[in-house]
């Protein structure tokens, strides 16, 4: 998954932002198989002084959850480039199609980049509510979920179908789950939570 291809930033460009440039430098190492980089050899990387990662993240964790927001990022986009469906079922499944195949296009580094999600960051992370914005806009007005309970549909399954996806994530990153088990479980995860809101 080329990432930087869709940042408008490049190693060395004059005037980059500093975050974004650490940024692309740990995704260069993570796809040269060095994932465990040390600070140094970021800042090496990123042509930045040794402070910068530092300075702009507070911690390695802190850049891995930032990874982990930009694939959230890829899998918004792509929701919104894809095809119209009518119903909010076909829209999460679409949304789960989406979401997996970010995770396998580059599976080594990103399983690399989910390990680091349940490490501590010098402030909160925004994995959740990103990873929550993506279900919501999946369920867009949850047109074809039963009308008695779309209210409580639409308050509630966006961030547990968050849970889910992650929770299905994380037996992908420590191995029990191969690549080609990973759509076909969170498919069915996600048809799960959303039985109870079916008509």
């Amino acid at each position: 998954m080329a990432m930087s291809k869709t940042s408008p930033f490049t190693p060395g460009k004059r005037g980059e932002p500093l975050r974004e440039r650490v940024i692309d430098a740990a995704e260069r190492l993570l796809r040269e198989g060095k994932a465990e980089f040390s600070m140094r050899d970021l800042a090496a990387e990123g042509g930045v002084s040794f402070a910068t990662p530092f300075n702009q993240f507070g911690n390695k964790s802190a850049i891995m959850h930032a990874l982990s927001e930009r694939r959230i990022a890829a899998m918004i986009e792509r929701f919104e480039e894809a095809p119209l469906r009518e119903h909010a079922v076909d829209r999460v499944m679409l949304a789960v199609d989406l979401a997996a195949a970010v995770m396998l296009e580059e599976s080594a580094v990103n399983r690399a980049v989910m390990g680091w999600l349940g490490t501590a960051t010098p402030s909160p992370g925004t994995v959740l509510a990103h990873s929550t914005t993506l279900w919501a806009r999946a369920l867009g007005d949850g047109k074809g979920l039963a009308a008695n309970r779309r209210e409580v549909a639409l308050c509630m399954l966006p961030e547990q179908l968050a849970f889910a996806f992650r929770g299905v994530l994380s037996f992908w990153t420590a191995g029990e789950l191969p690549d080609d088990a990973l759509t076909p479980a969170a498919r069915k995860v996600a048809n799960t939570l959303l039985l109870g809101f079916v008509g």
